[in-house]
């Protein structure tokens, strides 16, 4: 199933663009990381996936699915959303619970949410508590909380907003894992980050904005080597690519594996 943005156009006030006549396609199975300053639109782009926002002018289509014509809860079927603050997501006073409601709001048979709620759970290392309160959480905790409720829902893609803000490296590396087993699974995943080291690592495309235009689209390398792109979107260059560049290596190294190969 795949994401495809024919001219879309978009602004909360009239005479205000936030949007301007965006014109993507993002395959199944891709994992897409969306940069760019505060402000620029991503997040405003990424709530048109499910059908939050609906454009001005233009369309979204998720599959065949035309989201203008499509209610938000239809879309959820398709599309996962994390929001950047995990307060904004969590009202359950039970973390099972918590967990389990979007797939049970689907209509998933009992022992299908079950099976999504417990491998979700797992691949976070938030079984043990299960039984807890999510407020009485501490903030990374909840943020895996809140990841572990979309992850639940089983849909075929994931809009995460930030997901690694407030993560400790242990959580972050619980996090890393889970992307790995939804990717392997041909789950699309796209991300809204500013720690360009996750996205250096975990990401082979990378969409860039400034002031609601899409002025980059393409490899990770190729955004990341290229210092017109960084110093148009805002953005900083991975410490590893940093330490290539400073090596002058003849491939721009974006994981320290690659960098330590290239070195040797």
């Amino acid at each position: 199933m795949n994401i495809l943005l024919e001219q879309v156009s978009f602004s909360y006030l009239p005479k205000t663009p936030v949007l301007r006549d965006i014109s993507l396609r993002i395959n199944a199975g891709e994992r897409v990381a969306l940069l760019g300053r505060n402000g620029c639109g991503k997040t405003t782009l990424a709530r048109h996936l499910n059908g939050l926002l609906q454009p001005n002018h233009g369309h979204v289509r998720i599959g065949d699915w035309d989201t203008r014509t499509k209610p938000v809860a239809e879309m959820a079927r398709h599309v996962g959303l994390l929001f950047q603050n995990p307060d904004d997501q969590l009202f359950k006073q039970n973390l099972w619970d918590e967990v389990a409601f979007g797939a049970r709001n689907l209509g998933y048979p009992a022992a299908h949410v079950d099976e999504l709620v417990g491998q979700a759970l797992e691949w976070l290392a938030l079984t043990d508590l299960r039984d807890a309160n999510p407020y009485d959480l501490g903030y990374s905790q909840r943020k895996l909380v809140a990841l572990a409720s979309v992850i639940a829902m089983g849909t075929p893609m994931l809009v995460l907003d930030e997901p690694t803000a407030g993560l400790d490296g242990a959580e972050i590396n619980l996090f890393v894992g889970a992307l790995a087993k939804l990717s392997n699974a041909g789950k699309t995943i796209i991300t809204i980050s500013h720690d360009m080291d996750f996205v250096a690592e975990e990401f082979s495309r990378v969409i860039c904005m400034d002031a609601g235009r899409v002025i980059f689209d393409g490899r990770t390398a190729s955004a990341f080597g290229d210092q017109a792109v960084l110093s148009a979107c805002g953005l900083d260059m991975p410490q590893v690519a940093r330490l290539s560049t400073h090596f002058q290596q003849p491939k721009l190294a974006l994981t320290p594996e690659a960098f330590f190969l290239a070195d040797g």
